[in-house]
């Protein structure tokens, strides 16, 4: 009997370790990789080129692409530096609307008061990609009125109008659907301003009473 017989078999001799990262990867897997990290170092380095714009001074540059910026920053990546400001926002203040309403049978409705601003805010809550317009399109809209009126709510300039169609817009939208096939009359909205309380180690005094500001009737 040949001795060999009993010889185990010679063992495959063990594959080459594989490169760590993209190395490791087959040439077709490493083009795509790396064009793939090309498109996403592009995009980022776009991206901070144009906040950098929008939060630097004024500019030649960002006055001459002024338009492209503020296309690229609004509403997504919008910049502001309230939390960082001297004086904070301390208050809260929720939008609400109501409306004149004509049925079907011809009877005239007042609507209660609709809390507009809680309704968005329950609308974004727990979610985990909450909606950017939702969260501050209310806001804006009466910040962008308050801006352009006096204590008397009266327009003081060309961009107060222009305001008051916006405002008026978003709320009859958020009012119609659920008036089934009533017919809008008019409207009105006013703003709920409470203030946030102080903590509990602080001796401060907050007034946290809710003060209303009743805008006029608007008919549509």
């Amino acid at each position: 009997m040949d001795s060999n017989e009993h010889e185990p078999a010679e063992r495959a001799a063990p594959s080459p370790p594989r490169a760590p990262g993209i190395a490791g990867l087959s040439t077709p897997y490493r083009v795509v990789t790396a064009l793939a990290l090309g498109v996403v170092a592009v995009a980022a380095c776009t991206h901070l080129a144009f906040v950098f714009l929008h939060v630097a001074p004024t500019n030649t540059v960002s006055r001459q692409h002024a338009k492209t910026i503020d296309s690229w920053i609004y509403p997504e990546f919008e910049q502001n530096w309230k939390l960082f400001a001297p004086n904070p926002l301390q208050q809260n203040i929720a939008v609400e609307a109501r409306a004149d309403v004509r049925g079907e049978d011809g009877d005239l409705v007042t609507t209660p008061w609709r809390d507009l601003s809680a309704e968005d805010g329950e609308a974004i809550r727990h979610s985990l990609l909450p909606s950017h317009t939702r969260q501050n399109e209310l806001r804006r809209a009466w910040d962008f009125f308050t801006g352009s009126h006096d204590e008397d709510n009266k327009p003081n300039g060309e961009r107060g109008q222009l305001s008051e169609e916006y405002l008026r817009r978003i709320a009859v939208n958020r009012l119609a659907p659920g008036l089934g096939e009533g017919t809008i009359l008019r409207i009105q909205l006013r703003s709920a301003t409470t203030a946030v309380p102080a903590p509990k180690w602080s001796a401060e005094t907050t007034d946290t009473q809710t003060y209303y500001r009743e805008l006029p009737w608007w008919t549509l």
